[in-house]
């Protein structure tokens, strides 16, 4: 009896469950396909039941016509910092000593909401004290906050006095072992692995070389030897967890990829010889231009200083070449912005520059923006496209982004799950 009324339950729900329609002048679907003109999608609670042109509408279906918008998957951004300060707001550069961890945690919950508004509806985490990314997926999941679907690194792993560790303080202050993601040598590194994992993270980032903010290390230097980066990705892989590289450097990059990372973060100084191991090895690149432009504004107007000013500028002069060389030689791609590092709820702003600075097609940035990413977070059966069965994760711009990229930047319309978070 107890099965039966469990079972009836479900049917009811089933049978209750909202028809949406969306109706547009044209869809992008995410596969790097061609556009489809006078496009109907037909969505049952949060997911997608039928797509296409000339689709008959349902009876009694809630029907939101957008006119002569584009409409497109939601948009994955697999590099991001939800929890914290952006460059350059007052107190980001000490934050890590005078704010409370209450205090990051709230502001990851705004974050979270300003890049679901901007058309984010997934994003990749890389990083975040105190496992407060953990906490905020927890949060958007169980529906007490909005914002995107997420995959979590918490703490990123790497060497003492390295980029992923916190530098520039008298010796006491901030003093940070395994389990806070600061590990040497391979048995270190393992024990740092299976503790994120244990606390809830499902991707993990590691430190391969140095980077610019940090305080001093040179931005393009290795850090991790290949034994102890082969050492994290043989942990991370029996844990069933992919491994994101920041990797600046050019041996850096190389050392990551040969112990077998799923992505290079950044990937600055990449030359041609890396771009064919990335390729070869299926290796995904996330150039990160967003965070280029705004260290290399940054450095220019002085809010960076001395060293890291100095990294800036290298950084930002070599990924513009990075990404040239990486589409070059066909390495997968996936659209990264480095948010946290520049303002969230700027993300959009990725698109033009992987058009303008590294020569991409506007339909294969957007297609590293959907499928890209979602081949790369290991979630290409429910996101990344619009088609039968994946998530209801759907945005438009009010015209065609293949004729002006820069519309990307103007959201008019946002669904997660079915959900409507914004709409003109």
């Amino acid at each position: 009896m107890r099965k039966l009324i469990v079972l009836l339950s479900l049917l009811a729900l089933s049978a209750n469950a909202q028809t949406i329609v969306i109706r547009a002048a044209r869809m992008i679907d995410g596969t790097g396909a061609a556009p489809v003109a006078n496009v109907v999608v037909i969505i049952e609670g949060d997911t997608i039941k039928a797509a296409g042109s000339n689709l008959a509408i349902p009876a009694n279906a809630k029907v939101i016509d957008l006119g002569g918008a584009t409409i497109l998957p939601g948009f994955i951004d697999a590099h991001t910092h939800l929890i914290g300060r952006p460059l350059g707001e007052p107190g980001w550069d000490v934050s890590e000593v005078r704010d409370l961890e209450g205090y990051l945690a709230i502001r990851g919950v705004e974050n979270a909401n300003k890049t679901l508004l901007d058309g984010i509806t997934t994003v990749r985490n890389v990083g975040a004290g105190a496992f407060n990314d953990v906490a905020l997926r927890q949060a958007i999941n169980e529906g007490h906050v909005p914002g995107p679907r997420m995959r979590t690194a918490a703490h990123a792993i790497g060497i003492t006095g390295g980029h992923c560790d916190d530098n520039g303080y008298r010796p006491g202050v901030v003093e940070r072992g395994a389990r806070d993601g600061v590990a040497n040598g391979a048995e270190e590194v393992r024990t740092a692995v299976r503790y994120q994992v244990k606390y809830g993270a499902d991707v993990i980032k590691v430190c391969a070389t140095g980077g610019v903010l940090s305080e001093g290390d040179a931005v393009g230097a290795t850090q991790y030897s290949f034994e102890e980066l082969k050492a994290l990705v043989d942990e991370a892989s029996k844990l069933e967890r992919k491994v994101a590289a920041h990797a600046h450097g050019t041996e850096g990059i190389k050392l990551a990829v040969k112990a077998g990372v799923s992505s290079i973060e950044h990937g600055s100084f990449l030359d041609e010889e890396g771009a064919k191991m990335m390729a070869d090895r299926g290796t995904y690149l996330v150039p990160t231009l967003s965070a280029v432009e705004t260290v290399e504004k940054a450095a220019k107007s002085g809010v960076l200083k001395g060293l890291r000013a100095e990294k800036a500028l290298a950084a930002a002069a070599g990924a513009r070449n990075a990404l040239k060389i990486a589409i070059a030689n066909h390495v997968p791609i996936a659209m990264g912005t480095d948010a946290g590092v520049g303002a969230h709820g700027t993300n959009m702003h990725e698109l033009p520059l992987m058009v303008e600075w590294g020569g991409m097609k506007p339909l294969d940035a957007i297609t590293a923006a959907t499928m890209g990413g979602a081949r790369l977070l290991g979630w290409d059966k429910r996101i990344g496209s619009i088609a039968p069965g994946k998530y209801a994760d759907i945005i438009a711009v009010p015209t065609d982004p293949l004729v002006d990229v820069h519309i990307l930047e103007h959201v008019s319309f946002v669904m997660k799950n079915g959900v409507v978070y914004k709409q003109p």
